[in-house]
């Protein structure tokens, strides 16, 4: 096998984010594991930069808003009764709902941003949305993907739970 990135590989990437300014958004403390080849299993432009790579070679890929998290969207932005949330609600707890006007099943993670005396402000946009992200990323290691993670389009094994770009 060779050590270079190519379609069907399941690759560890360490890495880590800046903004523009050079100040660090996501310090990776926890590698990337993704399977390479279009799965849609990490952001489409970091993927196209790492294709071909040797284990040990870094790049560094800037990705504007809308090929990382997205524009930021005034209309996920919300403001609720104070009443309607618990006592103990507090900036940066997160609540699960869907926007006003959707289907149901449409659900947002809304990121309290601002209490006030009666109101709630919640935030649906994701914390890096409207942000230019800058990541560098390592290839660490690469392997050939089992028949199982390739049915799946991603990969298993001890972090294979996890999905870092949702």
């Amino acid at each position: 096998m060779n050590t270079q990135v190519a379609k069907n590989a399941v690759v560890t990437l360490d890495y880590n984010v800046t903004d523009p300014d050079g100040e660090l958004v996501d310090a990776g403390k926890e590698p990337l594991v993704y399977l390479h080849g279009g799965y849609d299993d990490i952001f489409p432009k970091i993927e196209e930069a790492v294709h071909g790579k040797a284990i040990g070679e870094t790049v560094k890929v800037k990705l504007l808003p809308d090929e990382a998290f997205g524009e930021y969207d005034e209309q996920l932005v919300q403001v609720e009764p104070r009443d309607s949330f618990p006592k103990e609600i507090q900036v940066g707890m997160q609540f699960e709902g869907a926007p006003e006007g959707t289907d149901d099943d449409d659900f947002v993670i809304y990121r309290v941003t601002e209490i006030a005396d009666d109101k709630v402000v919640l935030d649906g946009n994701h914390p890096l949305a409207g942000m230019a992200l800058i990541f560098t990323c390592t290839v660490t290691s690469v392997r050939p993907a089992s028949a199982e993670e390739l049915s799946h389009g991603h990969v298993h094994g001890d972090e294979g739970d996890e999905h870092p770009h949702h």
